[in-house]
């Protein structure tokens, strides 16, 4: 990854903050040696094992992992023969075996309860340290303490009771009032390890022993009595014994511990990722963050995300890149948070790839970038000679030259430190191969020209942050889909620039330069009332879904209940049978014993028979109705379930399937023109033509593809929809599909079915005094109109739809000079409620005429 990057969007500064939260210096050393990764499989590990630590703090448990001094230096001491590991040593590697010991623990006890699959499988690998365990606190207590082994506890006791001696000694000088003219203090002193009496210099030979030093005055000297040299001398002889008992236990254990070199070398990795993985659920948690979804054959998307480094102060905005849309221009005043929102998306990036949760809503989908490069502020260097412009530009032509399908560049106020005609000309060649190589690239500008090539570039979307009027400030919001004016001189003015500089420099914009501004402000707030109409839009639509559903269910009870009343009077049937057929059978053998002829005989058995297949005809009902049913219960949980998915995706992802024009035009009915309206006026007392249906041609009925059948038992209407197999149908009923047999089914006329293909009509309404329709029109006429007038007709054509959930018209601008079907296209390819357009069929208008299809 690009360090300089790196370093300019603050990535270190976040990364070091979630080291700090690491519980061991070696799992600490690991993330800050950790970059974004460019594996999406590495990644997810990282997140994965991030989120079962969340559920895990969640569950009010402690910390598995304890804290543990660093363990990978100890390891060649123990691999060299002879060698001793220090008490220091040997009590770091026992807190690192306890913590291996704890985690594999922990998670152990909790995987079930917690339903944890990821943090199991890890601590599965850890290995079984039990005989490094045994060894190590046999030597030493858990606090790190040697413990008081037969061998040492022997030597110890010998050095205090000679301690004590040597106590007793000096308190005999100290107490003795003989002595007292002679000490310059009655408390003992060391010197070189030793205890000895500070004594007058005039007066030393009132003490034999031995002087160890002389204050710098030379009026005190430091004398150790006789009597206590030779306990001192024995002192550190039993102090040199006990150094000597401990380094060869010490050098003992360090050489039973090699066999554990490898366990400790596999366990060691391990324990860093547990410590680095919960270190960022907890940063985290301390931030409101959440986990980016891979976004992987979708566009990015950010939902209010927040830069960490600005904590509270932030304000949350939303990112969304839209298919085959990788260019994002930023518009807008200065101090508006145009750069910020560039470094937000490229922090939050590269802090997922490193396996970090983000500040951002759930939701939030990310890609893996390969590499990042930006040019953002002033580079300017007076030791290389290089200017403002040179700067950007050296930074800029790294980022080409390096640009891939999968680079993210940012381009910050691109166009600016020169000429503006030159710089903003750069600026666009610059867009243009970068769009060439399919880079994710986001830009801000107060470039006019780029703004509109924003407009125009199909590749290309562009945004602006909020300003508002009344406080003439900036609200720090990111509106996607509409660009943003600079408001120079409001923010000029506000800053205290003079009242006539501010009225003079609004005297020389261009006429130009404020229709433009006037333009961005009516696409502002038509951009806020479409907003308004989707939502409402889409709360309408689920209420009638979950109506609807409500209505399903209700039906399938009542059916069931049917059915189970059908059931319990079959029983009864089937009862009443098998008495019956008792009692015939009882007058057979009656018969029998009398005289009975062959022809009395036959007529019981056909009585009995019919009664077994009027029994059986009816069982077959009763199953049927049984598997419809079924049937019905299960494509309504499928619908179920197809729902809560749109519920939850509607905002990430398409739903609504298209029709094209040729299907649109398959199934509208014709029109009947009235006679007014052949002269080619509106007839105003008659809004509307009269509907006229197309009446299909008298063919002979016929068992196929979409006939039209009843149901001879149930006298429901269907349409046949496949053959499944010889004399079987796959019957569509209403909104239920079940397989019939030909014998059960009875051929009509598709005018007489209810499931016959739907009509629709085509509506002309009346102009109003604007010149618009207050209903959405079929095919919208443009010829003969100029651009501005064409576009304001399609604006409101669209409005309309909207609001009447019009989903597909067509459009006639003709050919000619190509003018009007440019400006048709433009329009169309940059309106957020467009899903797909395309030319018409030769025999339909061809090149004139366009098909739309909204989303």
């Amino acid at each position: 990854m690009n360090q300089k990057t790196l370093t300019e969007i603050d990535y270190f500064r976040i990364r070091d903050q979630v080291a700090d939260f690491c519980v061991s210096e070696e799992g600490k050393a690991s993330l800050l040696n950790r970059l974004p990764l460019k594996k999406n499989e590495e990644i997810e590990k990282l997140k994965n094992l991030s989120r079962e630590w969340d559920i895990f703090f969640a569950a009010s448990h402690s910390n598995p992992v304890y804290g543990w001094e660093p363990v990978n230096e100890i390891l060649p001491i123990i691999r060299t023969n002879g060698a001793c590991l220090s008490i220091e040593h040997v009590r770091a590697l026992g807190h690192f075996i306890l913590s291996v010991k704890n985690v594999k623990a922990q998670i152990s006890i909790h995987k079930t309860a917690l339903g944890l699959k990821f943090l199991p499988i890890e601590a599965d690998q850890l290995p079984e340290l039990s005989d490094a365990e045994k060894k190590i606190f046999h030597i030493i207590s858990p606090d790190g303490t040697m413990r008081d082994l037969p061998e040492i506890s022997a030597i110890r006791k010998q050095i205090a009771t000679l301690n004590n001696k040597i106590t007793t000694i000096m308190q005999s000088f100290t107490s003795d009032s003989k002595f007292t003219s002679v000490l310059e203090s009655n408390i003992p002193v060391l010197r070189n390890g030793r205890q000895v009496l500070a004594v007058k210099a005039s007066l030393q030979n009132r003490i034999r022993g031995i002087i160890h030093e002389v204050s710098q005055t030379a009026q005190t000297v430091y004398v150790e009595p006789e009597e206590a040299v030779l306990c001192s001398n024995e002192l550190i002889q039993k102090e040199f014994e006990l150094q000597s008992v401990i380094k060869r236990i010490l050098t003992e254990l360090t050489g039973e511990l090699q066999p554990s070199i490898p366990l400790i070398k596999q366990a060691l990795p391990l324990m860093c990722l547990f410590d680095t993985t919960q270190a960022a659920e907890r940063w985290g948690a301390s931030h409101s963050c959440s986990y980016a979804m891979p976004a992987i054959g979708e566009p990015p998307l950010l939902l209010q995300a927040r830069h960490p480094i600005l904590g509270e102060s932030a304000v949350p905005i939303d990112i969304r890149f839209m298919e085959d849309k990788r260019v994002l221009i930023i518009t807008g005043p200065n101090t508006g948070g145009k750069t910020v929102s560039l470094k937000t998306f490229a922090l939050l990036s590269m802090l997922n790839q490193t396996g970090f949760p983000i500040p951002a809503a759930e939701g939030t989908r990310l890609p893996v970038f390969s590499n990042v490069y930006a040019d953002i502020g002033d580079d300017q260097s007076l030791d290389q000679s290089l200017s403002t412009f040179s700067g950007h530009m050296k930074n800029i032509a790294n980022a080409v030259n390096s640009a891939k399908a999968d680079t993210l560049i940012l381009l910050d106020e691109l166009g600016s430190g020169t000429d503006p005609q030159e710089g903003t000309a750069i600026s666009m060649a610059v867009l243009d191969e970068l769009i060439k190589k399919q880079s994710f690239v986001l830009v801000t500008t107060h470039q006019g020209i780029l703004k509109n090539y924003g407009y125009t570039n199909k590749s290309c979307i562009n945004a602006s942050v909020e300003f508002d009027q009344s406080t003439l400030s900036p609200s720090y919001h990111l509106l996607m889909g509409v660009p943003g004016e600079s408001h120079a001189l409001d923010i000029a003015k506000k800053s205290g620039l003079p009242e006539n500089i501010c009225k003079a420099a609004r005297n020389y914009i261009a006429t130009e330069q404020a229709d433009v501004s006037a333009l961005i402000r009516g696409l502002n707030r038509k951009h806020i009332e479409l907003n308004k109409i989707q939502k409402e839009a889409e709360r309408k639509y689920f209420e009638a879904q979950e109506k609807l559903d409500k209505l399903k269910q209700k039906e399938l009870e009542l059916r069931r209940k049917e059915n189970d009343l059908k059931k319990g009077k079959q029983q009864e049937i089937n009862d009443f049978l098998i008495h019956s057929r008792r009692q015939l059978e009882n007058l057979v053998r009656t018969l029998k014993e009398g005289e009975i002829t062959r022809e009395k005989t036959l007529s019981v058995k056909q009585y009995i028979s019919s009664i077994t297949e009027k029994t059986m005809l009816l069982n077959s009902k009763i199953e049927l109705e049984e598997e419809k049913l079924n049937s019905d219960e299960e494509d309504f949980n499928k619908e179920i379930s197809k729902r809560e998915k749109y519920e939850k995706y509607s905002s990430n992802k398409k739903t609504k399937k298209k029709m094209s024009n040729t299907e649109a035009l398959k199934y509208a009915t014709s029109l009947e023109l009235s006679p007014e309206n052949f002269s080619g006026e509106v007839n105003t007392d008659k809004a509307l033509y009269k509907k006229r249906k197309t009446t299909a041609l008298e063919l002979p009925l016929a068992f196929e593809q979409g006939a039209a059948v009843i149901n001879v038992s149930t006298k429901n209407e269907g349409i046949l929809l496949e053959q499944t197999r010889k004399g079987t149908w796959l019957v569509q009923f209403g909104s239920l599909k079940m397989s019939m047999k030909e014998k059960d089914l009875k051929l009509v006329r598709k005018t007489d079915s209810a499931a016959a293909t739907p009509d629709i009509s085509i509506e002309l309404a009346d102009d109003n005094k604007n010149g618009f329709t207050e209903r959405p029109v079929f095919e919208l006429k443009l010829l003969g109109m100029h651009s501005d007038e064409a576009i304001r007709a399609m604006e409101h054509q669209l409005d309309l739809c909207v609001l009447n959930n019009f989903l597909h018209f067509s459009i006639i601008h003709g050919k000619g000079d190509g003018i009007l079907q440019q400006t048709v296209a433009d329009f169309l390819s940059h309106n957020p409620v467009v899903a797909d357009f395309c030319y018409a069929l030769a025999e339909d208008g061809g090149a004139g005429k366009t098909y739309v299809t909204l989303k």
